[in-house]
């Protein structure tokens, strides 16, 4: 029996002893091979702009002759295609003369031969900055993809939901070059807040009569979804927080700690137009968090009414102007277009100038 026994340990021993070398096999084989994909997408990115280079020079050298880059890009991509198989088609020429001329004035060739440009940026997310026309823009998704190290699928779905001008709305015009080349940084409540939100990802139409716990729900089973969207910083605390007073209870929808910030952020849901009431209600939570939750590490909390429709107006004549911790913003479930985008941003910018206006006549 006791012989069975040592056995049976003996061969739990090496199972558990080999699945230990294999985990370790594993780790190194997934580091190597990390590696040599960033070195294939680095020699990738290095070798298109070289190709459309050549591509632009040789169409400027041919100018003269109308169909001339048309002809070029058709020839070489057969050639290519021949000796070198897919990749050579005629639309990737065509990106790849579009990648010299959007970013000629940002990626050199050192006499050395070494190229500028950050590893981080691959090529398919290049594909994806080089379709941006506006250059401010465009840095400022670049320098989001390096800072954040977003994914494809990531970055696809920034652009989409247009952030770069969703974040304009709070910028002055330093606070703008600042985005463009440094992209989004967090100093204060006001970097932190985004309007609208899109929630897309929810895949809900949009709602006349939702419940507020039905999404809220949704926002937690999709949490890293909703994270991505809020932005940098946020790290998911609890849901229906209680906060317990004179015998009775509370619940904050949802809370955050914001790790750039220190501090607190809570998030009240409402699936209807604010009102003051909402603002009285989220300012008794924060209000709250600074007296009996904070420690003497953290700054002040922050509270954030999500609606579908806000006023400034109100959020000014119920908390006070000096209030700098109480935000409102609204979501949608689409995409924004354009010309949405754009009209909310004017009507933000002449909000702005109305109330210096009235604070000038005071």
């Amino acid at each position: 029996m006791t012989e069975k026994i040592t056995k049976a340990n003996l061969e739990i021993t090496t199972i558990s002893a080999i699945d230990s070398v294999y985990q370790r096999i594993s780790r190194f084989l997934q580091t190597a091979q990390g590696k040599i994909l960033q070195t294939i997408n680095t020699e990738m990115v290095k070798v298109y702009w070289k190709i459309g280079k050549e591509i632009v020079e040789q169409e400027q050298h041919g100018k003269e002759r109308a169909d001339y880059g048309k002809e070029l890009i058709s020839t070489l991509s057969q050639k290519l295609l021949k000796e070198f198989g897919k990749g050579y088609s005629v639309s990737n020429l065509r990106n790849m003369r579009q990648f010299y001329l959007s970013y000629q004035e940002q990626i050199h060739q050192t006499p050395s031969g070494e190229f500028t440009f950050d590893p981080k940026i691959s090529w398919s997310k290049y594909c994806m900055l080089m379709q941006i026309r506006n250059k401010e823009a465009r840095g400022f998704y670049e320098q989001e993809v390096i800072n954040e190290n977003w994914s494809v699928k990531e970055l696809e779905r920034q652009i989409g939901s247009l952030l770069y001008e969703r974040l304009l709305k709070s910028k002055d015009k330093q606070g703008l070059m600042q985005l463009a080349t440094k992209g989004q940084e967090i100093e204060k409540p006001q970097d932190a807040i985004k309007d609208p939100l899109i929630l897309e990802f929810l895949s809900i139409p949009e709602p006349h009569q939702l419940i507020e716990n039905k999404l809220e729900e949704a926002l937690v089973t999709n949490l890293q979804h909703f994270l991505l969207e809020l932005g940098k910083g946020f790290a998911f605390v609890a849901r229906q927080k209680r906060i317990s007073l004179d015998g009775n209870n509370f619940y904050a929808d949802l809370v955050f700690y914001h790790t750039i910030l220190k501090c607190y952020v809570i998030i009240d849901i409402k699936t209807r137009k604010l009102d003051h009431g909402d603002l009285g209600q989220i300012q008794f939570y924060v209000n709250y968090f600074d007296q009996e939750i904070i420690t003497e590490d953290d700054n002040p909390t922050i509270g954030l009414v999500l609606c579908t429709e806000k006023s400034d107006a109100m959020v000014r004549y119920t908390l006070g102007s000096k209030n700098q911790q109480i935000f409102a913003s609204k979501y949608q479930f689409h995409l924004p277009t354009e010309e949405e985008l754009e009209a909310e941003l004017k009507r933000e910018i002449k909000y702005i100038a109305d109330q210096e206006n009235k604070n000038k006549e005071i």
